[in-house]
């Protein structure tokens, strides 16, 4: 059986990636292409139960909460995002390990060895086939989240702490251009999506 296809979606907040999960799941029905899409941290009850210990708690601590994160990254990986792609089904998750360089570590100034040092121990090479980055300055990214009404812990973070959480994103995505494609979330949503389908297409014929 050929192994289903990883898509992950990346960003800080207030960049589109719920619309743009839509125009996603839209795309891959239409394309006949079997799939499931899913969050981190979340995806499992374990992971959900970790979501809201994270996003809701005051007064964890950076590595707490790194290692919370990777405790639902594990669950999710053996219950629900190894077994599906290892019977053809693709997986389309809100973010992934990304996520975790640019909050725990630009964000939070977590050394990235310690995160390549759980990434390699629970993902035994597992990474994204297609990384969709979505960015957009730090100011534009807060005024659309705060329209949105209650913020949770992460969105109340100062602006510096966004700042570095973007870099990192924009960093990595330097780093690894043949996996994390960049997009320009201030473009109009049609150009963005444009931009998605394009990719898309291509990991369709790889």
């Amino acid at each position: 059986m050929i192994r289903g296809k990883f898509i992950t979606l990346e960003g800080g907040e207030g960049v589109g990636k719920t619309t743009n999960l839509d125009f996603i799941r839209n795309y891959l029905q239409q394309s006949g292409i079997q799939f499931l899409v899913t969050r981190e941290p979340g995806g499992t009850p374990i992971g959900e139960a970790i979501r809201r210990l994270v996003i809701d708690s005051q007064g964890i601590s950076a590595q707490a909460e790194l290692l919370l994160m990777f405790a639902a990254r594990a669950q999710h990986i053996e219950e629900v995002i190894e077994p599906a792609l290892t019977e053809g089904i693709w997986v389309v998750c809100d973010r992934f390990t990304d996520a975790s360089y640019a909050y725990q570590g630009g964000g939070r100034g977590i050394d990235p060895k310690v995160i390549r040092f759980l990434e390699g121990w629970l993902q035994k090479g597992l990474e994204p086939d297609l990384t969709l980055l979505f960015d957009a300055p730090v100011e534009i990214g807060l005024d659309r989240a705060r329209s949105r009404g209650s913020l949770d812990r992460f969105e109340t973070e100062m602006p510096a702490f966004f700042s570095r959480v973007r870099e990192t994103y924009r960093d990595l995505a330097r780093q690894w251009p043949h996996r994390i494609k960049l997009l320009d979330a201030t473009q109009s949503l049609v150009d963005v999506q444009a931009e998605i389908a394009k990719h898309l297409d291509e990991l369709r014929h790889t």
